[in-house]
């Protein structure tokens, strides 16, 4: 009986040509597994093609809706920005994938598992890691990293073993996207002193082409996540693609940024992340308003920590389940609506309300009628600076006595 292969394929070349490869050089069955993110791409036309290259059995999978409630719900909780600037978008749904592949593999009675990363990228430590994680038994199988074909040798490797070759095989760009982002690598892109060209983007209008009326998006929150826009409760998946859209419009949520992956290159990559962008600023201002200081201070460490372990593959590593646990507690007041506006690829908050609000108006009011007593101010000012004013007194005085032996000295 042949040994049984699950593989990760998106109906591209490169996964097609993976699939004979795997079949000829391991002799073996090859079970495809299609995840739905949001890619928008026509499901049953990629089942009908592994299964016409000879794939022993096909899933495609709905995992919308798992993908925004396990993995950028978290995220937004999180204010995920890698670097502070990418948010983590195809990050997030590596691990989804690996454990699709893994539910799948022990369903089957698989031997391993393979995927289409090469060995340049981050993707291939998140898909691997969570794999051995999961399943340490299998085996997880890299194609891509094992065969050193070039472009040119793909192509005839397809033409040879009749696999259709996409009409847009010859495209500059390496694309990936899924509800909360888009992302792009190559041709001109790999010149960062290049401005990147408008036919790089497909889902955000350029800003000098966006609307001249501003829009707003009122945006509530409960316990730390999205719940409704413009006062309406929507489910998971239909948030994120109204909040999508609303930025497309606009021209809201390009990213250009020279990015350090983890196996140590630096890239140059460009995003389309219009939710992310708007729903994490609308996120981290209402923390400002419901957390005190010392809570706010700290999450900065914690965010950018679980920001990272997402991005270099480490999902199921027990320290971020240790930062989700405190990231939980802090979202248990995170309540409220933030008023957003939209106006020419840029996005301003210009609202904020919470009925667990931190925000004390007799507090905060310049109006002779506050209830803050300044009296207070002085001694408290006093108390503040005394390590800073003995730390200077110290100085000035060792200063004298350097001044004074090299005066003795001459």
């Amino acid at each position: 009986m042949k040994k049984k292969i699950v593989l990760a394929y998106s109906g591209g070349l490169d996964t097609s040509v993976l699939l004979k490869w795997i079949q000829q050089k391991y002799n073996s069955d090859v079970i495809t597994v299609t995840l739905d993110v949001g890619q928008k791409e026509d499901l049953k036309a990629i089942e009908e093609k592994a299964v016409s290259l000879g794939a022993l059995k096909h899933y495609s999978i709905d995992a919308r809706e798992e993908f925004v409630e396990d993995y950028v719900f978290p995220a937004i909780k999180a204010n995920a920005l890698y670097e502070g600037k990418y948010p983590v978008s195809t990050a997030l749904s590596r691990p989804l994938i690996a454990s699709k592949l893994v539910e799948v593999a022990l369903k089957e009675g698989a031997q391993a598992v393979a995927h289409g990363c090469t060995g340049k990228g981050n993707d291939q430590v998140r898909i691997e890691v969570t794999v051995k994680a999961l399943a340490p038994n299998l085996k997880v199988i890299a194609p891509v990293r094992e065969w050193g074909m070039t472009r040119d040798a793909e192509i005839e490797f397809a033409k040879a073993n009749g696999i259709p070759i996409p009409v847009d095989v010859t495209k500059p760009y390496s694309v990936d996207q899924n509800l909360w982002g888009r992302s792009i690598e190559c041709g001109v892109l790999e010149y960062p002193e290049e401005e990147p060209p408008e036919d790089v983007y497909e889902w955000t209008v350029s800003p000098e082409k966006a609307p001249d009326t501003p829009e707003y998006l009122r945006i509530k929150f409960e316990c730390g996540v999205p719940i409704a826009v413009n006062g309406e409760e929507m489910n998971p998946v239909s948030l994120i693609e109204t909040v999508n859209e609303t930025g497309c419009r606009h021209g809201v949520g390009r990213i250009d940024h020279v990015e350090d992956r983890l196996v140590g290159i630096k890239s140059r990559e460009v995003y389309e992340c219009p939710a992310a962008t708007i729903i994490i600023e609308a996120h981290k201002d209402l923390e400002k308003l419901v957390l005190t200081r010392h809570e706010l201070l700290f999450k900065q460490h914690i965010d950018a920590e679980w920001a990272f372990l997402t991005y270099a593959g480490l999902w199921s590593d027990p320290l971020k389940e240790a930062l989700d646990a405190f990231i939980d507690k802090t979202q248990e007041r995170v309540f409220g609506e933030v008023k957003v506006k939209l106006y020419k690829g840029g996005l301003r908050v210009v609202g904020r309300s919470s009925p667990v609000s931190l925000y004390d108006l007799n507090l905060a009011t310049y109006d002779i009628k506050t209830t803050f007593d300044q009296s207070l101010s002085a001694g408290f000012i006093e108390l503040w600076g005394l390590p800073t004013k003995a730390a200077n007194e110290l100085k000035r005085r060792l200063g004298k006595k350097e001044g004074g032996e090299q005066t003795q000295k001459r």
